[in-house]
Order: C-alpha cells, then sequence, then structure tokens
C-alpha cells in the first residue's frame, strides 16, 4: 500500500468519526433550538458565535487558524439553518415542495418580530418596502438583521419599472452585496415582484424571502416565484421564475388595511376558490370571511401551492390561475389606476362564469364592497388584452367556471372572444 492510499484511508476513517459527531452536535442544536423556541429568544447570536470561534483557534497551529475559523463558521451556519428549519417545522407551516427549490411558507400571527428565527438574516440584507406600508414593518426585520439597508420606494403599480428595478441592483451594487447576501420585499404583490426581479438578477441570483403585507399578496402572489416589472404600460412585460427561500405571513400586518384593499386581495381567494374549493366559495357566500381570515390565506395558499408544484412555470395547470385574468388585465390596463388589481380580476371573472355562477358570483363580490362594472371603454380593454403576455397569436385560453370548485379550457379566437364581451356588457367597442 502507497502513501497516498494510505492516506486517504486514514481521511476516510477521520471522516466517519466526523459523521458521529456530527450527528451528536446537531442533536445537541435542535435541544438548543427547541429552549430558543420555549423562551423566545433568537436564532442568531453573533457574539457568542465570535467568542467560539476565537476560543478554539487555540486548539489547531497557527498556520491553520484562518481555515479553522473558516470550518467552525460554516459549521455554525448549517446549525442555524437546522434550527430555523426546526423552527419553522414546529409551526405546521406549508412546504411548497420543487426539489432543490423547495421553501416553506409559514402562517402565524406575530412572526414579523421573530423572522431572523426562520431567515438567514447574518448578512447584509436589502429590504424593500414601499410608502404605503408601515415603516415599522421594515424595522423590524431591519432591528434583526447583522447589516440591513431599506429602500423605500413610492407605493403602486407605476413604481414596478426598469427604473426602479436599476436602482435596487444599484444600491447593492453601491454597498458590495456578493451572492452570499440577500433581498427582502416587505410590502404586496409590486414590491414582492420587483425586488423578486432584483434578486433573480443581480449577480445572476442570491436568496430572496417575501414578507407578504397586504391580502392580495398573503393569499396568492407572495408564492409561486413569478417575479416581474411592467413595459410601456403593460403589466409583468419583463421576468423570471425566481423561488423565494422562505416566505412568511403575518396576519396582524393586515390590520392597517382599509376595507378596500382587503376586500381587493380577497379577490384572488374568490378565484381560486371558484376553480377548486367549493367549501371556500360557500364560506365567502356566507359571509364569514374576515373572522375566518387565516383559515381563508392558508386554504387559498394550499390551493396556490398544490398548482406550482405540478406546473411550477405555466405551461399547464398553472394557467388555470390566470381566471379572470385574461379581461381583468385589460381592464385594469383601461381604468389606469381606478380599480384595484383585484376589483379588475372580479370584473374578469364574471364573463367567464355561467349564468348560475356568475348570479352567485355577483352577491359575493357586491358583499365584498367591489364593483359590478366598469366605465373603460370597450376599445381600450381589447388593445390591452392584445398586448397581454398570455395571448398567443391570433388567440388565448381563457379559464371558464360552470360550477364552483371546477373549470374548464377553452381556446378562442380575439373575435369570439371580442364579440362575446360585445354581448356581455351590452355595447361594442
Amino acid at each position: 500500500m502507497d502513501k497516498l492510499e494510505q492516506a486517504r484511508l486514514k481521511i476516510n476513517g477521520i471522516d466517519r468519526q466526523m459523521a458521529e459527531l456530527f450527528v451528536e452536535r446537531m442533536s445537541a442544536v435542535r435541544e438548543v433550538s427547541e429552549y430558543k423556541r420555549e423562551h423566545g429568544l433568537k436564532v442568531v447570536d453573533p457574539e457568542r458565535e465570535a467568542a467560539i470561534i476565537k476560543s478554539n483557534l487555540s486548539y489547531v497551529p497557527e498556520e491553520l487558524r484562518g481555515l479553522y475559523a473558516e470550518f467552525l463558521r460554516d459549521v455554525m451556519d448549517v446549525a442555524k439553518s437546522y434550527q430555523r428549519g426546526a423552527e419553522v417545522k414546529g409551526e405546521g407551516c406549508i412546504t411548497l415542495s420543487l426539489g432543490d427549490r423547495s421553501y416553506d411558507i409559514l402562517v402565524k400571527r406575530g412572526s414579523l418580530s421573530c423572522a431572523c428565527s426562520f431567515m438567514d438574516l447574518d448578512r447584509k440584507v436589502l429590504i424593500v418596502t414601499d410608502d404605503g406600508v408601515p415603516a415599522e414593518y421594515a424595522k423590524t426585520i431591519a432591528l434583526q438583521c447583522a447589516e440591513p439597508y431599506i429602500v423605500t420606494l413610492e407605493q403602486g403599480e407605476k413604481t414596478k419599472n426598469l427604473d426602479s428595478f436599476r436602482l435596487l441592483l444599484c444600491k447593492m451594487l453601491e454597498n458590495r452585496f456578493t451572492r452570499k447576501d440577500c433581498v427582502i420585499a416587505v410590502g404586496g404583490g409590486v414590491i414582492g415582484d420587483l425586488a423578486g426581479f432584483a434578486a433573480s438578477a443581480y449577480m445572476r441570483g442570491i436568496d430572496f424571502y417575501n414578507v407578504p403585507t397586504t391580502t392580495l399578496s398573503q393569499i396568492d402572489s407572495s408564492i409561486g416565484g413569478k417575479v416581474a416589472v411592467d413595459l410601456d404600460g403593460y403589466k409583468n412585460t419583463v421576468g423570471a421564475f425566481w423561488q423565494p427561500r422562505f416566505v412568511l405571513v403575518d396576519p396582524d400586518t393586515l390590520k392597517t388595511l382599509d376595507r378596500r384593499q382587503i376586500s381587493s386581495g380577497l379577490a384572488e381567494a374568490v378565484k381560486m376558490s371558484l376553480c377548486f374549493d367549493a367549501g371556500l366559495f360557500e364560506m365567502f357566500e356566507s359571509g364569514g370571511v374576515d373572522e375566518n381570515i387565516e383559515e381563508v390565506i392558508r386554504r387559498s395558499l394550499m390551493i396556490k401551492k398544490s398548482v406550482v408544484e405540478q406546473d411550477e412555470k405555466e405551461s399547464g395547470l398553472r394557467r388555470v390561475l390566470n381566471f379572470g385574468h385574461t379581461v381583468g388585465h385589460g381592464i385594469e390596463t383601461a381604468e389606469a389606476g381606478r380599480l384595484t388589481h383585484g376589483e379588475c380580476v372580479g370584473l374578469g371573472m364574471l364573463p367567464m362564469c355561467s349564468a348560475e355562477v356568475r348570479k352567485r358570483l355577483a352577491k359575493v363580490l357586491t358583499d365584498l364592497g367591489m364593483p359590478l362594472k366598469t366605465e373603460a371603454a370597450l376599445s381600450e380593454i381589447k388593445s390591452a388584452m392584445l398586448h397581454d403576455k398570455k395571448s398567443e397569436n391570433s388567440g388565448v385560453t381563457v379559464v371558464r367556471v360552470d360550477v364552483p370548485g371546477s373549470y374548464r379550457l377553452e381556446a378562442m379566437t380575439f373575435d369570439s372572444l371580442f364579440s362575446e364581451l360585445d354581448s356581455f356588457y351590452g355595447r361594442e367597442a
């Protein structure tokens, strides 16, 4: 046996010993995790970590201390990740399974104040929010980060553009962000789309966390990995698929929203209930939504999760989630900000339902305080629909609901769809 083989055998033996010690260490880590959870302590304790590294360097020769310090930091990173996983699993969270792109979604009141228990914030963190979101939300996250940078943008769809995208990239470049750093969105769908897209592009992709604070984003847009910006007035024309590392849904953040914002977000839950969950739609019909908002959020996320797992990049089943959006996006563009996204989706669902379902849906929308008609010109709605990214050549695939809890897809030419809209609205363009 030559020296090389002897050395390899020796390394193999050491690796086995390290494996046994690793199991012992992670068992102790789990005990620490359980203690911290019971006593409300943070996962990250930088001062203790630095002290441990310093004290252990005396056990190795001087020429190896730099490497050993790096080794210990890696071990601690693994332990922190394990602690976070144990903490999240202990809460009974939702796991969206996409292989190596899988992530957890936690729905828990008060979770914003302990975000560092679920996310790796011991690094540079770009926190993206807007001036319509209470500043305390971003500050609460920032206080838990090792090196936070908060960017507050102007509220509204107009912010979701290439200029804002460039601003975020420049902010990270200016502060020397590396591929080991991360971005957190704290806000609604606009902020989630924009921040996620910036994370997907910076240095070919860095970690992204989503902290949705609106009903719409908590119910729908915070998961699934679709990130984008608008271009020349057309929604989500430039974007990517970039899954978050973790999604934290704290229903307590909804307390600052007005009734219109809450109802607008609930339109997406109505959409998913009509396509997949008749029981959830009946909950809307009974008027018990406000008292059961956590259940509505969770059931909506379970539907979205199931669809995304089967069709991550919208090549088939995920198109069902466009129910109400084909017409709704056209209305939203034509309304130019007069109606919310959810209100436009509600209007977009109505012509795509059977007469019986349309009657029931109209009552639900009315109970939520949402409009049943648009004053926008049909010509403008049609023009916007022609530019929608979901259209293909001379036609589009629409989602129809004839009975709550089920759907069907129908390929249509624009001519036939527009003729149907003329009939539905009782007027031509």
